[in-house]
């Protein structure tokens, strides 16, 4: 049987997992995943957005004057950051096609946690893309050197701002 301070420590604990009483709608399940879906929506236009400039920044920097100054190592860099770009912006329309595959089967939630797993790793890929990005051009412009600075400093910011800020956000709530 377990004690009474046992008790309070579980008790402790769901509490800390549960949401704050403000933050609890009361809304049928089937609109919760209608507005998570919509905001998986907009959460997938700012990402869309950028990993296609990035994508487009790329596929166009071999028509650049300066491209056939690139080493060996540089054009391979470049070709592995352009496929990770390709495949980020293709990542991004599979929510799309997961919505219209399952459209009008009640399966909403299987398009959400879908959805979500889909933005997730994006996200992860287009922080490495961003430190991959950051390397080609400190490298090319100031050197090696410069280059695993920058990349570094950037890798640490990103994995800081996906992983720990918003563990932090979740302790401090």
């Amino acid at each position: 049987m377990a004690s009474h301070d046992d008790r309070g420590s579980e008790d402790a604990r769901r509490d800390a997992a549960a949401p704050p009483p403000h933050y609890e709608r009361d809304e049928p399940r089937s609109v919760q995943l209608d507005r998570n879906w919509n905001e998986l929506l907009q959460e997938i236009r700012v990402l869309q957005t950028s990993s296609q400039i990035l994508a487009a920044f790329l596929i166009v920097l071999p028509f650049q004057s300066r491209f056939d100054q690139l080493d060996a190592f540089e054009v391979g860099w470049y070709l592995g950051l352009l496929v990770l770009a390709l495949v980020i912006v293709a990542l991004l329309l599979t929510p799309v096609s997961v919505h219209r595959a399952l459209f009008r089967r009640l399966e909403k939630d299987e398009i959400v946690d879908a959805a979500n797993r889909v933005v997730r790793v994006a996200l992860v890929l287009l922080a490495l893309l961003l430190v991959g990005v950051a390397v080609l051009i400190f490298g090319f412009v100031l050197g090696l050197g410069a280059a695993a600075i920058a990349g570094g400093a950037l890798l640490v910011l990103a994995l800081g701002l996906q992983l720990l800020y918003p563990r932090m956000l979740r302790r401090g709530r």
